[in-house]
């Protein structure tokens, strides 16, 4: 059922060493240590998906100025592990907290910021907060290379394994918990690639990076001037896009192209699609729900969404 000639196979290119800075003295006092490893919903609409009522503002977008998705500090026990882990780009530093309680994941850190040979500076719990820009870092943060955005075409080929493209786009999601909670279910129900718009969104700031939990690291997100040209652009490569709302005449668990090329749509909190983004879509989905409230919050959307069309891939 695909509209046009898919291109060939390409994978998703080999992954880069860590940071290259030279080693530094671990913090004093931390012992080296190996760690162990009815009714249709529509994600935004109504008072729940209301969490991103503030504007967000150009310096909390996570744009980077060189063209990058943002990502440059990231906070976090497990989103720092996962940045050193991943190793897809270069870690220039981390940062502890002095006050930290031994953990075996504060170990795991430190060893892999030692063999990667990235500095590790320890600061007291004063002036380590006054660098944090996240409510909760639990003590631990990393500044890195910006995340570069992967180009839409190369999003468009099949994956690794020859399986169709699964992509997810996010038409202007604003609030930044919400954004890293759909990109860590993104990456675990197997998303091939997320969209977002340049504009008038929220890219990887600090908050969406610690929400997203390491996410950020292994999925590759393009950025677009417009999601309507974007899905002509996919359309033409023979890919399916699924708006999901309220309205949409089909149920999510009922999708009949669930294994064909792919991409999901999503609609911001509160006005969910926007009108030329749902006019845009092959179709519209809906989420049923049985309970008296009559919508999900856009992140518990994107879970039931991405994890059904995983389901039926996996037939």
């Amino acid at each position: 059922m695909s509209r046009g000639p898919q291109k060939g196979p390409k994978g998703r290119g080999p992954k880069g060493g860590a940071g290259n800075r030279s080693r530094s003295n671990r913090p004093a006092g931390r012992a080296k240590g190996r760690g162990s490893r009815g009714r249709a919903a529509t994600p935004g609409r109504g008072r729940d998906g209301q969490r991103g009522t503030t504007p967000i503002r150009e310096a909390d977008a996570g744009r980077g100025r060189d063209g990058s998705l943002g990502g440059d500090q990231v906070e976090g026990r497990h989103a720092v592990r996962e940045l050193l882990l991943a190793g897809t780009r270069r870690t220039r530093e981390v940062v502890l907290a002095g006050d930290l309680d031994p953990a075996p994941i504060l170990d795991e850190i430190i060893d892999l910021a030692d063999e990667a040979k990235v500095a590790i500076r320890e600061l007291s719990r004063s002036k380590f907060e006054s660098m944090t820009r996240t409510e909760a870092s639990q003590g631990v943060l990393a500044l890195a290379q910006p995340l570069r955005p992967t180009p839409l075409e190369e999003l468009m080929r099949p994956d690794v394994d020859g399986s169709p493209p699964f992509l997810l786009l996010l038409d202007s999601i604003t609030d930044p918990g919400n954004l890293g909670a759909i990109l860590r279910t993104a990456e675990c129900a197997g998303v091939t690639g997320v969209v977002l718009p340049r504009h008038r969104a929220a890219h990887i700031t600090p908050t969406v990076a610690k929400a997203a939990a390491g996410a950020v690291e292994h999925l590759r997100m393009a950025l677009v001037a417009g999601l309507p040209s974007a899905m002509a652009t996919l359309r033409g490569d023979g890919i399916w896009t699924v708006g999901l709302d309220a309205g949409g005449d089909r149920s999510i668990h009922d999708l009949s192209v669930a294994t064909e090329p792919l991409a999901l749509v999503l609609g911001a909190e509160g006005p969910g699609l926007s009108r030329l983004v749902r006019e845009r879509c092959d179709a519209v989905a809906s989420i049923p729900l049985s309970g008296v409230l009559d919508s999900l919050n856009v992140s518990a959307a994107a879970a039931v969404a991405c994890f059904d069309v995983a389901r039926q891939r996996a037939r």
